[in-house]
Order: structure tokens, then sequence, then C-alpha cells
């Protein structure tokens, strides 16, 4: 029986696998997953499909899979969310750290603070003496509760001491779109949705989130830089199992990322979009783990004290 079960095994995958992305498609967490996808496609031999399951800011896709059947037909890539919907959500269909096995990380998504291309501050500490003299009239958009934007703001605010009128969008895309037209006034969101923008100069760029200047953006200062000293948020990624996922399986998905975050082709799409593969070490079920583990426990006060909850 031993060894039946161990070629049975061995066999994985057999047909299809899902990853499940719980944001709209041509969003920044999509098109992580969609390079991610397509390179462990050919490792695996199975094709491996993207499926938008989007909405609650994330918590319907993560749903899904947590009550999905535990075979490794079913994955999950999420980013940030998955630790700030512990807190944020007060009513979730899911134990956000035991409805899961962890496969591992997969990259760490600066983020920039951005504006309409005439907003009239041309630095961060302008920006920041101009927002608070207009904090009744400074609109700050995002991609809905949940989504990176909004935790970015939700931390900028709390940064500068200064609540702001937010603007919550159903996605990215129109939240862009709103910020390109002069809608809405900033945003603060991850370098894969803004790059191009920024490049493009059709938004203005005030900083970038990371611990040292991007070399996409050499001359953009980090928020430290431009005054916010212990400003330093990334919207890191992570691929997900449903609990009870044979370890075996777990272990074969998750050697299979590693190859995949060595793939020349998705470092350098990755290195376009203004972020990097995870480190071997960290596209680990542990270091997922872990990571998950200390977000929740960071973005627990700042959730609590902001008092942005969603039912």
């Amino acid at each position: 029986m031993t060894l039946l079960a161990g070629a049975a095994h061995a066999e994985y995958p057999e047909r299809t696998i899902t990853m499940v992305v719980p944001f709209a498609a041509g969003g920044p967490t999509d098109t992580v997953a969609r390079l991610v996808a397509e390179s462990m496609s050919k490792d695996l031999g199975q094709q491996v499909i993207v499926e938008n399951v989007g909405g609650a800011g994330g918590t319907l896709g993560a749903g899904r899979v947590a009550t999905s059947d535990p075979d490794g037909y079913t994955l999950l890539l999420h980013h940030i969310g998955m630790a700030t919907s512990a807190t944020l959500y007060r009513n979730l269909a899911y134990d956000t750290l035991n409805a899961f096995d962890y496969v591992g990380l997969v990259t760490e998504v600066p983020m920039t603070i951005v504006a309409r291309k005439d907003l009239e501050p041309t630095d961060l500490k302008g920006l920041i003496d101009y927002v608070k003299a207009n904090a009744d009239k400074v609109t700050v958009a995002n991609a809905g509760i949940g989504a990176a934007s909004h935790l970015c703001g939700m931390l900028f605010m709390s940064a500068i001491e200064t609540p702001l009128v937010t603007v919550p969008y159903k996605g990215t895309g129109p939240a862009m779109t709103d910020l390109l037209g002069g809608q809405v006034d900033i945003m603060c969101d991850q370098t894969t949705n803004t790059t191009k923008q920024i490049q493009g100069g059709t938004i203005k760029a005030y900083a970038v989130t990371s611990p040292a200047r991007l070399d996409i953006f050499p001359d953009l200062p980090t928020a430290a830089e431009g005054g916010l000293k212990d400003f330093q948020v990334g919207i890191w990624h992570g691929v997900y199992a449903p609990k009870g996922t044979p370890k075996e399986t777990v272990d074969k998905l998750s050697a299979s990322l590693k190859k995949a975050l060595k793939d020349e082709n998705v470092a350098a799409r990755f290195k376009e979009l203004g972020t990097a593969p995870s480190p071997e070490a960290d596209a680990t079920p542990e270091a997922l783990k872990a990571k998950l583990e200390s977000e929740i426990a960071r973005w627990k006060p700042i959730i609590e004290a902001a008092g942005q909850y969603a039912d």
C-alpha cells in the first residue's frame, strides 16, 4: 500500500492547477501571479492557470481557497492583505493563520507616493505641508478596503498624524484612471502599478517606500529621505494551499516556486516593475508563515488606531 500511495503521489500534478488571485485581472498582484504561474507550469509539466476571484478586499478569493479540496490543485497567491484582513474584517469566513498551508514568499513590491501631475508641491516635505494645510480638501484614492493602496494610505495618514478624505474605488484601474484625470489628488500604490505612469510623466512621484532608492527611479528619494523617517512598507506576496495539503505536494510546489523565481524572464519582468524575486531562503513554507505572523502583529495596532473596519 505504501508503495502504491507513493507511486500515485509521485505523479502529482496530473491535471491543471488553479492559482486564485483574489483581485481583478490586470492589477499588480495579477501581474505577479501570471509571471509565476507561467514559469511554474513549465517546471511542473501541467498548466497553472490564474483565476481572478475579486471582492471584499481579497477575502472572497482567500475564502474560496480555504474551503477547496487540499489536493494541491487549488492555490492562492495573495499579498499583504492576507495579514491585514485578519484585523480589517470582523467576520472573516476563515481563520487566517490556520486555514492554509504555506508554499513560500514570491516578491516584495515597493510602494510609491504619487499625485496628479499638476499638484502644486514639488517634493515630499512640501506635499506633507500641503496636505496638512488642506486636510479637509485633499483626496486620497485607493483600490478599496484591504487593497495595497488602502493600507499604504492609512500608514501615510498615521505617519503625518493627519486624517485625509479617502476615496475608495473598485480596483486599482479606476483609481489610477481618476488620478490621471485629476479627479483625485494623491495615492500610494505599488511600483507594479505606477512605474509606467511615473516614467511617462502622467503622474507626479514624490517618494518610494523602500529602504533605498530603486534602480528604475534613481532620482526619486525614499520616504525617509523626504522626511518620513520610519515610513517603510512593501507589498509582499505569498503562495498558499488549503490546510491539509499533503506535505509532499507542498514541498513540490515550493521547489517549483523557487525555480520560477530563478527564471531569467521572471526576474527581468519583475525588474521592469520595480521589484525582484524573493531570495531562495524566503520561498519556503517556514518563511511565509513567519512573515504572515509578524505582519498581522505589525498592522493590527495601525488598523485599530485608524478605526477603518469592514464587515
